[in-house]
């Protein structure tokens, strides 16, 4: 389980693995049970595959994902979801005999900024605590769940619009098509690949998938 200290600390990292469980949900082979999760947060609800193995994977992403924001403070960030199917090859001296199709990539772009404490002050009374902060984060609230809600309602019209490019099921077992997650700080943007998204003055999720 991801540290409920780290979700503190960068808020906005709230949004990610709700829509990767989304996306993969949606791929899943129906060897699953769903699972309704209600956030806590936000009046949002979302189902999960209900795979104890899957949201590992997710979690340890996740903590990936915060460590590289810790040490890239103030950069834009990427995840990448890429479905993929396993391929044999003829084996050659300089190939594997095993290769990757990847037919479908969903990019993630986040704004991740870090939070601000609020400081104490003294009046002639009592003691308070100044947190100048407090409206910021609560629109900050506000704007990440309405952006949430809308890439999630994103993700299920994608995975209705198209569906000529998923592939036959494959004969292997677990809950998801075989799949990867990746960090990059190359960001795909408006259709561009670039180093960093640009400055945005909100606090949104944006998706992009691409079916290949």
């Amino acid at each position: 389980m991801l540290s409920t200290s780290r979700y503190a600390k960068f808020f906005d990292v709230i949004a990610l693995p709700r829509i990767l469980h989304t996306i993969l949900f949606h791929r899943a082979l129906g060897l699953v049970r769903p699972k309704d999760i209600d956030l806590e947060l936000f009046e949002i609800t979302y189902v999960q595959c209900g795979d104890v193995e899957l949201e590992r994977k997710i979690d340890e992403k996740i903590e990936q994902f915060i460590d590289r924001v810790e040490k890239h403070p103030n950069k834009k960030n990427q995840i990448c979801l890429s479905f993929y199917e396993v391929k044999n090859k003829q084996p050659t001296w300089f190939t594997n005999k095993v290769e990757r199709l990847y037919w479908e990539q969903w990019y993630i772009n986040l704004n991740v900024a870090q939070h601000q404490k609020g400081h104490s002050g003294k009046s002639t009374s009592s003691k308070i605590v100044v947190d100048p902060g407090a409206e910021e984060r609560t629109a900050r609230r506000a704007a990440l769940e309405a952006s949430l809600r809308d890439v999630l309602f994103q993700i299920i019209r994608f995975v209705n619009e198209k569906k000529d490019h998923i592939p036959p099921v494959p004969n292997l077992e677990g809950v998801s098509f075989p799949y990867e997650i990746t960090i990059s700080r190359f960001c795909i943007w408006n259709g561009n690949v670039q180093e960093d998204a640009p400055n945005r003055a909100s606090y949104d999720a944006q998706l992009t998938r691409e079916a290949l």
